[in-house]
């Protein structure tokens, strides 16, 4: 059985992402980890970590409910802020066989700007497959 690590935040609900996963249930059986980087939205002025963990919490919450009305089977959690840093600790304790990382568009995701994609193909060393949103889908906010 193949295992999925999905990386999200902002784009968790989106249907780039929903097709990629209904992709790779068509390819076979197969279990996903969705991961919540506890990231800072840039476009609110104050903020606090509890804050941004609360709505990471909710976005989670929000994916494993939309997975499980795709038939698929997963669990999650929210992560460290980094994103390459949530996703080494995960790493450390679970094994997958591809990493889909869905961001924003260019020009609006500052994991692009990061290049992301990219340093964690080469720090994990593991298939990244890069799921890009047409627009941020409605989430918890």
């Amino acid at each position: 059985m193949r295992r999925y690590l999905v990386v999200a935040n902002r784009t968790l609900g989106g249907e780039h992402l929903k097709a990629k996963i209904r992709e790779c249930m068509a390819a076979g059986p197969c279990q996903f980890y969705v991961l919540v980087p506890a990231t800072h939205d840039p476009g609110t002025m104050t903020w606090t970590e509890g804050h941004d963990h609360a709505l990471a919490e909710r976005r989670l919450v929000d994916g494993l409910a939309r997975l499980a009305e795709l038939g698929a089977t997963g669990d999650g959690e929210v992560g460290d802020p980094n994103p390459v840093q949530a996703i080494s600790d995960v790493l450390l304790r679970e094994q997958f066989d591809e990493i889909i990382l869905s961001t924003l568009p260019p020009g609006v995701s500052r994991w692009l700007k990061q290049d992301l994609p990219h340093r964690v193909e080469r720090d994990f060393s593991l298939p990244v497959t890069h799921v890009i949103a047409t627009e941020e889908p409605a989430t918890a906010s």
